[in-house]
């Protein structure tokens, strides 16, 4: 056992397991987890920034609504200076004190140091914490390696990131796909100058687009040339792109499909809405849609690629078990497409996320329903498994890290 489960087991030999508290920092999927915490019978906690804790403070605030019945789902809020606080011993206490169980998200790792998280971060976090890191394209095991591994369908990639340097070798490799190879379009994914947790994603079809649309996106300061340099260049997947959420628990020993969906972006999914003339005169002008996530639809798939779905979320699972000595636990996702050729649909992965997703959409597709009798969500799941685990020091120990 590592030195942080050590901990993290002496930290939960010394709660109350009968008043376990869930815990999230307050963004991404924190009212999903909360509702489900609730439903129960869990408190729950949610560690906001100051400007932005209303959502769990006020609005949906647990308290006594119309013919005393409960409405709301957050109980309480640690409110700090910022995000990355969340960290600090003192917040540490406080979560302790309430038999905190947290569930992390994106945010805890956007805003937080990897390393502080992992080594000092001394209370217990449902699923796996040292994974998450694996999400990053440029460390050992991270998630295109696993995916390769697992005989998963990754798109092509033309550079991993950093491993081609010098213009001259990158005009050279993508002539190669363009111009030799007809290969189709390809789409950059590089960090945005400004929030650089988030990516100024672009696609071109020419070597010269290329450059044209990177150097002007430069000058606009939208990124830098070093996360240029650092950026990764794949094959873009012309399907149907849908991301399909899973849920591992270990105590059942299976992998569970619990829902599927598909991003909305900003300005993106408005510039389709327009007709090509227009779409034509604004990229003429110079406007680009930027590809921001701001939210989820959800969606469906045909039932002929639900055994092919469940089948890739196994794979992914038996692979983490054996390159990381750990099954991934809880929720994660395989973001990707269905693309079609000769007459043949196949899943295509180019994302994961190794936790919680940011869909609580998925809760009204019907893949947890044809399991359990009802949808659930993410967060009804995942307090499920602490419930099944309550009192039990050992089977807690399973489900966190």
């Amino acid at each position: 056992m590592s030195e942080i489960l050590q901990k993290i087991q002496k930290v939960l030999e010394g709660y109350d397991l009968s008043q376990i508290t869930i815990a999230v920092l307050g963004g991404h999927s924190a009212l999903d987890v909360c509702r489900g915490a609730k439903k129960y019978g869990f408190r729950t906690v949610a560690v906001c920034q100051k400007g932005r804790e209303k959502t769990y403070s006020k609005f949906y605030k647990y308290r006594q609504g119309l013919f005393n019945q409960p409405i709301g789902c957050v109980d309480e809020v640690i409110e700090v200076d910022s995000f990355a606080d969340v960290v600090k011993p003192e917040v540490q206490e406080k979560l302790r004190a309430m038999n905190a169980i947290f569930v992390h998200n994106r945010y805890f790792w956007v805003y937080c140091d990897f390393k502080e998280v992992e080594k000092n971060f001394i209370v217990p976090i449902f699923g796996n914490r040292e994974y998450v890191r694996l999400e990053e394209r440029d460390v050992p095991n991270n998630q295109y390696e696993l995916l390769q591994k697992a005989g998963i369908r990754i798109p092509m990639l033309l550079r991993k990131g950093g491993d081609i340097h010098g213009r001259r070798l990158l005009e050279e490799k993508l002539d190669k796909h363009f111009v030799a190879d007809k290969g189709g379009p390809l789409i950059v994914k590089v960090n945005e100058a400004i929030r650089g947790y988030e990516r100024a994603f672009f696609v071109v079809t020419t070597t010269e687009e290329y450059f044209d649309v990177s150097e002007k996106m430069i000058a606009r300061g939208i990124i830098t040339q070093e996360d240029l340099d650092k950026s990764v260049i794949e094959e873009f997947i012309i399907g149907a792109q849908v991301n399909f959420n899973y849920f591992y628990c270990p105590f059942m020993r299976q992998v569970e499909l619990m829902g599927t969906d598909m991003r909305r972006q900003t300005s993106l999914d408005g510039f389709l809405r327009l007709n090509a003339v227009v779409q034509t005169n604004l990229i003429k002008s110079g406007y680009k849609p930027t590809m921001i996530e701001t939210g989820h639809v959800a969606c469906t798939i045909k039932e002929s690629l639900v055994q092919k779905a469940c089948e890739l979320g196994e794979q992914f699972v038996v692979t983490t078990a054996k390159e990381l000595g750990r099954p991934i636990t809880g929720p994660f996702a395989l973001q990707g497409a269905v693309s079609s050729s000769d007459g043949k649909e196949e899943l295509v992965i180019f994302d994961v996320s190794m936790r919680i997703p940011g869909s609580p959409g998925t809760a009204v597709t019907p893949y947890s329903g044809y399991l359990y009798g009802e949808s659930m969500s993410f967060g009804e799941r995942i307090a499920m498994s602490l419930k099944a685990a309550e009192g039990n020091v050992e089977a807690i120990m399973q489900l966190v890290s």
